[in-house]
């Protein structure tokens, strides 16, 4: 893995940078599409079919859509049809296991685990394909005819990893038209070697603390060492993750797209639903938009509607049982906010931050532990 992170940044990436800026604008895009799927190929080379399938099936998807606007049933089902592929497809690699597990348990049987490979990126690839066909659904955006332009938005290498979600009406102008400035070319720059120092300086060796006081056994364990792990974890986390992250808005920057802020200092928040405005402000807001508005939001079955969408982000980050606590016990403590917001606000900052920090330290304590 250190050798093919090297050789990416030595090698790979100087590579793509140098080849995109002599391409001529119009050969941008085929550019990027091709390099990207070469960036995936390289660590996952026989699943790169399954995302250029999941770049046929939403492209056929959106124009047979946009060609039936106004029938609205034939609309409908062409939406559900789409949503169902990709959620099936996201599905059966990486939550088949998980179910075969939990049916052994509860019933005692004997299936056999597939031992599926997860494909990197594919939730949030498979998120990004989501956004596009629902968005042209709700004729929020213009359909792409162009098949390059949408591979290339599926495929995008800077963020294609670990983020973040790109949703396609933040870059539909972008794809057609755009340039990079001086100014631009040294900011993205200076992001990415940022958010590498945070990845590789930071996240890395905080990680290696944090592995060693909360990876093996607890036997003999003190409660001073456990806390400062799970400390550690809690920057690890941070870093590793806004790592990834400015990583991408740097690239993106570089190649003259603009990508939305993931993280704005989310151990500032002063309550957990601020939290979750500054951390992974791309996986909530899409949880927002597609999930917690269409069920109703605040207008109706306000907690039903906060259940669903916690029990769903905790899934979204992995196939365990401790994912999904995670997600509900936000659920719990978004929901105590609410009912006591009145009386919250008269609480002094200071006390209302330390109190948020505490309940997001034994989060990732939930989020850490599989078992």
């Amino acid at each position: 893995m250190v050798f093919s992170s090297t050789i990416f940044l030595c090698v790979y990436l100087p590579l793509v940078l140098l080849g995109y800026y002599i391409c001529p604008k119009k050969g941008r895009n085929l550019f990027l599409l091709i390099v990207s799927l070469v960036f995936y190929a390289w660590g996952e080379p026989k699943y790169v079919f399954l995302m250029i399938f999941s770049i046929l099936v939403n492209y056929i998807f959106g124009r047979l859509m946009d060609k039936n606007r106004g029938r609205q049933k034939r609309m409908k089902l062409l939406l559900v049809l789409s949503v169902v592929i990709d959620l099936g497809l996201l599905s059966v690699f990486k939550y088949t296991d998980f179910v075969i597990t939990n049916i052994n348990a509860i019933f005692g049987a004997n299936f056999d685990l597939l031992n599926i490979a997860l494909p990197i990126g594919i939730s949030f690839y498979t998120f990004q394909a989501m956004s596009y066909t629902i968005d042209v659904y709700r004729d929020d955006v213009r359909v792409q005819k162009n098949l390059i332009d949408f591979g290339m938005y599926i495929t995008m290498f800077p963020q294609l990893i670990a983020g973040p979600i790109v949703r396609y009406a933040d870059v539909q102008d972008q794809l057609a038209d755009r340039s990079v400035t001086t100014v631009d070319f040294s900011e993205g720059v200076m992001r990415f070697v940022v958010g590498l120092g945070k990845k590789v300086l930071l996240a890395d060796h905080i990680g290696q603390v944090a592995d060693q006081l909360l990876g093996g056994s607890f036997a003999g364990a003190t409660s001073v060492g456990i806390l400062l792990g799970m400390l550690a974890y809690m920057f690890q986390i941070y870093f590793d993750f806004s790592g990834y992250s400015d990583m991408a808005i740097g690239l993106g920057k570089i190649l003259g797209f603009t990508f939305m802020e993931n993280f704005r200092l989310p151990y500032t928040a002063k309550s957990i639903t601020e939290f979750w405005r500054r951390w992974h402000i791309s996986l909530s807001s899409f949880f927002r938009d597609y999930v917690y508005i269409p069920l109703g939001g605040n207008r109706k079955h306000v907690y039903l509607n906060l259940f669903v969408v916690w029990a769903l982000t905790g899934l979204w980050h992995g196939a365990s049982w401790n994912f999904v606590l995670w997600g509900l016990y936000f659920f719990v403590l978004l929901c105590i906010e609410r009912l006591l917001r009145n009386g919250l606000s008269r609480i002094p900052k200071p006390v209302r931050h330390l109190v948020t920090l505490v309940l997001i330290l034994f989060s990732w304590n939930i989020f850490y532990h599989t078992d």
